[in-house]
């Protein structure tokens, strides 16, 4: 019964293991961030976006991804024009990535677009670089 008991709690941490970290809020993000000393992935899709779905079902879904924005990124995904995130991040197209400091500046020019997760990883690799956490 015990090994039962810890197989199956092993099984539902990895479960949540395999999920993104998402914070309710920008402002919330924000606050995470500074107080954890890490950066925030601003996500801006909107509700009829095809490729806004592909990149959350695919990309997003990720194991690399997963364990390296939950490693160094706070994220946060918001509508686009709903009015709760600074209107600088704008959005000419969806999605929209930014990647962005605790201060708010963002750290790499926005993504934009639908990207495959060694592509959005690169992007990762980008931020780490500009950070001067890694070294090309």
């Amino acid at each position: 019964m015990k090994k039962i008991l810890i197989i199956l709690s092993l099984w539902v941490f990895s479960l949540y293991a395999n999920e993104l970290n998402w914070a309710k809020s920008y402002k919330e993000a924000m606050a995470i961030a500074k107080s954890e000393n890490k950066n925030v992935m601003l996500l801006i899709t909107t509700t009829t976006c095809r490729w806004c779905r592909k990149l959350e079902s695919e990309t997003l879904t990720n194991a690399s991804v997963i364990k390296r924005m939950n490693k160094d990124y706070i994220s946060v995904h918001v509508r686009r024009g709903d009015g709760t995130y600074p209107e600088r991040f704008n959005a000419p197209g969806v999605p929209a990535t930014y990647f962005i400091n605790d201060k708010s500046q963002p750290i790499i020019k926005r993504v934009m677009g639908y990207w495959n997760a060694e592509d959005y990883l690169s992007f990762l690799d980008d931020v780490d670089y500009k950070l001067g956490r890694k070294e090309y």
